[in-house]
């Protein structure tokens, strides 16, 4: 539903010749396809301290000169021979940059299974020229990941144990839009679509904590932030949810 809010917003703007990929993210990725991530993406995942694994595809040497914090070294020429380097968990998210957008680099990692493996949009130039700064010395060349959940992401089973029973102080909220709302709902949430949350909060109690979900924990997270910034206590679900017209649901990690 991100999709259709930012086309009625550039046709609000104006723009008459706007499309909307249905199938959106998921489907890309399931195509195997190049996905580019932005510098304030990555920058934002270092500053939060948020699970990733960064590769520098330049060589040693001119990573040695200036890489950015937390990258491993392995130049482009060594990848192919590094799987066994890379994490176990294939669920990591893999982030890669050289000078330019190396598809061939992004090609390989992904087919060894790495769904969220991405390259960095306009190599290190473009992180340079964004006023991100660079770490000068030997950058390691071992990757150590260790997954840690994002800020205010709540556990997959809490998340059930409070869905299934009445639990004092919690309240579930659901920031879907109210038409996917429509086909099912878990028993005892509240509906408010993420583009709502900050008109309606003032209906949401402060005396209960909020759990926030959407579909795949992105609107989720964002309603998170607004909630966060305006006292209330909180946390969201960062995984996959499908709910059904009787309020079954089922729940997976990313």
């Amino acid at each position: 539903m991100l999709s259709p809010e930012s086309a009625r917003r550039a046709e609000a703007m104006g723009y008459t010749n706007v499309k909307i990929f249905h199938d959106g993210m998921p489907a890309w990725k399931k195509g195997g396809l190049l996905i580019l991530s932005q510098a304030a993406s990555l920058k934002g995942l270092i500053e939060k301290d948020i699970s990733h694994v960064l590769i520098d595809l330049r060589s040693a040497e001119e990573a040695k000169a200036g890489h950015i914090k937390g990258a491993v070294s392995i130049p482009a020429k060594e990848l192919a021979g590094a799987k066994d380097r890379f994490p176990a968990d294939k669920s990591a998210v893999i982030i890669l940059y050289s000078e330019n957008e190396n598809a061939d680099a992004f090609k390989t990692v992904r087919e060894w299974g790495y769904k969220d493996t991405s390259v960095l949009y306009g190599g290190i130039g473009t992180w340079k020229k964004a006023g991100n700064q660079l770490v000068q010395g030997e950058p390691d060349t071992k990757i150590v990941y260790v997954y840690k959940p994002r800020p205010g992401e709540i556990a997959i089973e809490e998340f059930k144990t409070i869905a299934e029973t009445a639990t004092p102080g919690k309240l579930i909220v659901d920031v879907r839009e109210e038409d996917e709302a429509m086909h099912g709902m878990l028993k005892g949430a509240l509906n408010i679509p993420v583009g709502k949350i900050e008109e309606k909060m003032a209906q949401l109690p402060k005396d209960r904590e909020i759990l926030v979900h959407c579909v795949t924990g992105i609107r989720a997270e964002m309603a998170y932030d607004k909630l966060k910034a305006a006292g209330y206590k909180t946390r969201f679900l960062n995984a996959v949810i499908q709910i059904d017209k009787d309020g079954k649901y089922e729940i997976t990690k990313k």
